[in-house]
């Protein structure tokens, strides 16, 4: 499985009371892919840009499709220009990637037979395989995984990674999850302040 995938089925797995918001999540997905795709040596970073190599095919349709997606031309694509663009909407394209496979199901309604709701997952190899890699505390997921909420990491499980490369990637991801979460609260300061305008009139 891949380390997007792996990090959507931690997700879902231990913090389903508690749902990832779908922008961070998004953002930690496309961070997970060129984490993948450095190891897949389908790129380098040259400091904070990404550079492809020559592309080959992946065997996992959305990482392949990642791939297709770099900028293969310089000025080539900083990590962040990346998380913003590959990942808009990104969590829902892994989502429907795990139910096309039969490895997540649309829970059915208690008087409407029908598939409704909310996506659960179902046991799998790949679910289990996730829990091995989350159980393991291994430092690149706990870190996606730090960046969206569902953890603390601590400064020993920072040092872990120990790749300059990969070290960007994860600052770069909780950069940017934390200036949406700035977004959102300017956004919500805004809508109120809108609502006591109105109220006031």
């Amino acid at each position: 499985m891949s380390t997007p995938r792996d990090l959507l089925i931690v997700a879902m797995d231990v913090a389903p009371d508690h749902p990832v918001e779908s922008g961070d999540l998004s953002l930690a997905l496309a961070g997970a892919e060129v984490v993948d795709l450095l190891a897949a040596d389908a790129v380098a970073l040259d400091g904070e840009l990404i550079v492809p190599n020559v592309q080959v095919p992946l065997s996992d349709g959305l990482l392949d499709e990642a791939a297709t997606a770099l900028v293969r031309e310089t000025p080539y694509e900083s990590v962040e220009d990346w998380l913003w663009r590959r990942g808009r909407g990104l969590s829902s394209a892994y989502l429907a990637a795990l139910e096309n496979e039969g490895l997540a199901a649309r829970q059915r309604g208690r008087w409407i037979p029908v598939r409704s709701g909310k996506a659960a997952l179902v046991d799998s190899p790949a679910r289990s395989r996730a829990a091995d890699r989350w159980a393991t505390g291994e430092p690149v997921l706990a870190q996606l995984a730090a960046a969206v909420g569902i953890r603390e990491v601590s400064d020993e499980d920072s040092a872990k990674v120990t790749d300059e490369a990969l070290d960007t990637v994860l600052a770069t991801v909780h950069d940017a999850v934390t200036e949406l979460e700035a977004v959102r609260q300017r956004k919500s300061v805004e809508d109120a302040a809108y609502d006591n305008v109105w109220r006031g009139m």
